[in-house]
């Protein structure tokens, strides 16, 4: 979650506590960036930053060299990134680093393309992404604190730091790459007021073998500008608003923190969407005022995003406030950004390269803008075969015992659904189901059949009236919709059933549970498809004769996941915004293609049909 630079102001007329970073601040140098006087400065020369944040796990490895060459032709100097912990260190000890996840490539390709890096490894990312970045397998630990000294979590931390380093360090601006500043941690002024924790990380990336300059990012508020700062790391502002605003606040900061480069680390031309809210449009003439602004004033920007990208997978977070509890985010991470979210320029994009060219340095061209690829259109085709998700069970998984409901953690499970079953009392078999706090979603059962759903979105929603048979088979499909990613919310963000079930005042025992992580479907049997309103996978082929990207049309569906030759496409919800999931190019071919969904709440008389558009499709219905 992100903080308007309306606020700089009032947060920076507390931040005299920081002074003390200004000396520290003015002895940081690189033989590529530093800062001297206030002011960046590259190769010794005075250097205004012009970043696009774009995050290599969001856009298919072999697109990454043409959004750059995007970034290049706007006007952009700089690519900002955060790392995905989670991804790299998917269970503890066991590192990835290939494919979309090779984040040492994305780099040398930035520099290839001239263009520098700001890394922002964390740990901690927000981002919009589960957990903030964090692998889930954390909270297997009873008790265990992210975001602490908990020292189980600070070894964590720096064995995955120090892991990082091998890839990424010697792709700094000292060693003759491209990384010219390495982030502390994220936005910890939003989340607490620990200066010994962000001494230790900052402590961490130092001996992880980072020694360009290192800095912080906070909201201008008093709470974050203090909680988030760190002696000999530059306290940088995330933010956007009028030129007044920024010109107030600036002004402030010069005079509380002298040597404090002036620098909008997150400029937002737009926003993300939540599942069951309006997308978010801004207009271009929004933002090219306040750009023209900052240049002309010499003040750094990153643009996030300058390309969102997607979320696949089971990839995306949620958000927390006390009137919301519970604000799941979309698959797509569009953010109605200068590239949309198959890398095409929108108007917003010319706008701002249009702003831009005005502030080049003397001598500086920018390139042509590159033709971007185009996308295609697929014809409504029916997928014919389908298989009942509870007569697939022994396919996907093995049931776990228990007596009472264990998370998926405990589980030893990180994404998807888990299947819950037990059987109702012979004594009394109705009444109201309570579960303690669904997290997130559940459909729930009665030998096979729907009788209700409880979504954690919705406050309040911890049960229905239930009336079933003694003896009768319960089943609680619970889906892990994302882990909050931002505020302190998050520290316990386990998945499942997280205390008992209840029928009436009876707590019910004796359960079976299958972890469904989804993650490998080769294993399913389909036959003839059958009209069926409880969950269930569907299989259909669709032939090409060429390949590009497209936008899978997903609105005549309930809820659930795509699959395209085995690519987790994400999340699908008839609520919206999102009707439509991305489907790269690169991840289909000529000839014939196979898509498996799986639809969680079928729709009544749904045709079970899919076409591929030139264009995403939004609409927001009722729940």
């Amino acid at each position: 979650m992100k903080r308007s630079i309306h606020a700089l102001a009032q947060g920076l007329l507390a931040a005299a506590c920081m002074a003390a970073i200004a000396p520290q601040i003015q002895a940081q140098t690189s033989p590529r960036l530093g800062v001297q006087d206030g002011q960046f400065v590259r190769d010794g020369k005075p250097h205004v930053i012009r970043a696009a944040e774009m995050h290599y796990a969001r856009i298919p490895h072999e697109y990454w060299r043409a959004r750059m060459k995007m970034a290049r032709a706007m006007g952009l100097n700089t690519i900002q990134t955060y790392v995905f912990w989670d991804l790299h260190e998917p269970e503890p000890g066991h590192w990835d680093f290939s494919g979309d996840k090779d984040v040492a490539q994305f780099i040398r390709i930035a520099q290839e393309e001239g263009l520098d890096v700001i890394l922002r490894p964390g740990p901690y990312v927000c981002a919009e992404w589960d957990f903030g970045g964090y692998p889930a397998w954390l909270l297997r630990t009873p008790g265990l604190r992210v975001r602490s000294m908990d020292p189980r979590f600070m070894a964590a931390s720096a064995a995955y730091l120090k892991r990082l380093g091998q890839e990424l360090a010697p792709l700094q601006a000292t060693r003759g790459g491209p990384i010219v500043m390495v982030q502390v941690e994220n936005e910890y002024g939003s989340y607490g007021n620990d200066h010994d924790y962000m001494r230790a990380v900052k402590q961490q990336v130092l001996d992880a073998g980072f020694d360009v300059p290192l800095f912080t990012a906070d909201g201008g508020s008093r709470a974050m500008l203090e909680g988030g700062s760190v002696e000999g790391a530059i306290p940088l502002v995330n933010g956007g608003g009028s030129p007044e605003d920024v010109n107030a606040a600036f002004a402030l900061a010069e005079k509380l923190h002298p040597g404090t480069p002036r620098m909008i680390a997150e400029y937002y031309p737009g926003w993300f969407d939540h599942w069951g809210e309006q997308h978010h449009t801004t207009r271009a003439e929004d933002h090219s005022g306040d750009i023209d602004w900052l240049l002309a004033h010499d003040i750094s920007v990153s643009f996030y995003m300058f390309h969102g990208g997607t979320s696949f997978g089971f990839t995306p977070g949620a958000n927390y406030s006390a009137t919301e509890p519970y604000q799941p985010d979309t698959t797509s991470y569009d953010y109605d950004a200068p590239l949309d979210e198959s890398g095409r320029p929108t108007p917003k994009y010319f706008a701002l390269r249009e702003v831009i060219t005005k502030h080049l340095s003397p001598g500086e061209t920018l390139p042509d803008v590159p033709k971007a690829a185009p996308t295609i259109a697929i014809p409504r085709f029916t997928l014919k075969q389908s298989v009942a998700l509870l007569d697939a069970l022994s396919r996907l998984s093995a049931p776990q015992q228990s007596e009472y409901p264990r998370t998926m953690e405990q589980l030893g499970q990180n994404f998807g659904l888990t299947l819950y079953r037990t059987r109702l009392p012979q004594t009394s078999a109705s009444g109201k189901l309570t579960l303690g706090e669904p997290r997130d979603y559940v459909d729930i059962l009665v030998n096979g059949q729907p009788r209700g759903k409880l979504d954690r979105r919705i406050p309040g929603e911890r049960s229905l009236d239930l009336t079933a048979k003694p003896g009768d088979t319960l089943d609680l499909l619970v889906e892990n919709e994302g882990r909050i990613n931002y505020s302190a919310k998050m520290v316990d963000e386990r998945k499942g059933i997280i205390s008992g079930v209840h029928l009436g005042k009876r707590e019910l025992s004796g359960w079976q549970q299958w972890t469904l992580p989804l993650d490998d479907l080769s294993r399913l049997q389909f036959s003839k498809a059958q009209a069926t309103q409880a969950p269930a996978f569907w299989r259909g082929e669709f032939t090409l004769d060429k390949t590009g990207d497209t936008f899978l049309d997903v609105s005549g569906w309930g809820k659930g996941h795509v699959y395209v030759n085995g690519h987790h496409l994400g999340r699908f919800w008839h609520i919206g915004p999102q009707q439509s999931l991305y489907l790269p190019g690169v991840w289909l071919k000529r000839g014939k293609n196979e898509i498996i969904v799986l639809d969680v709440e079928p729709a009544a008389n749904a045709r079970h049909d899919v076409q591929g558009l030139q264009h995403p499709l939004y609409e927001t219905k009722k729940s």
